[in-house]
């Protein structure tokens, strides 16, 4: 074998190791990109789930605080018609007094 074909021979044997590693290299980088890919679609569906979670609490604390405020104004309303009964039953019975005072001798 002369000199030539033997550089030949070796800078083919070398190309063929390098597009080895460069393949080496890409199916590496693939199975990352898909770790990565898989990685992100995971965290996604972990932030979702937390954000339903999130929204179903609030959703129940908006509810409880609208009961609460639907209670309280219901109390109140409830306090300020039972003051006006008594004021109005005061002012009728004086009302009927001061009638009765005026026709009966």
């Amino acid at each position: 074998m002369d000199v030539s074909s033997r550089i030949l021979s070796e800078l083919a044997e070398r190309e063929a190791a390098l597009d080895a590693q460069i393949e080496a290299a890409r199916a590496d980088a693939r199975r990352d990109v898909e770790a990565a890919e898989a990685e992100a679609a995971r965290i996604l569906r972990e932030a979702q789930e937390r954000m339903k979670a999130i929204q179903a609490e609030h959703d129940q604390r908006l509810t409880a605080e609208t009961v609460r405020i639907r209670e309280e104004a219901r109390s109140k309303a409830t306090e300020g018609t039972e003051r006006a009964r008594t004021q109005m039953s005061g002012r009728i019975q004086q009302a009927a007094e001061h009638v009765l005072k005026a026709v009966l001798p």
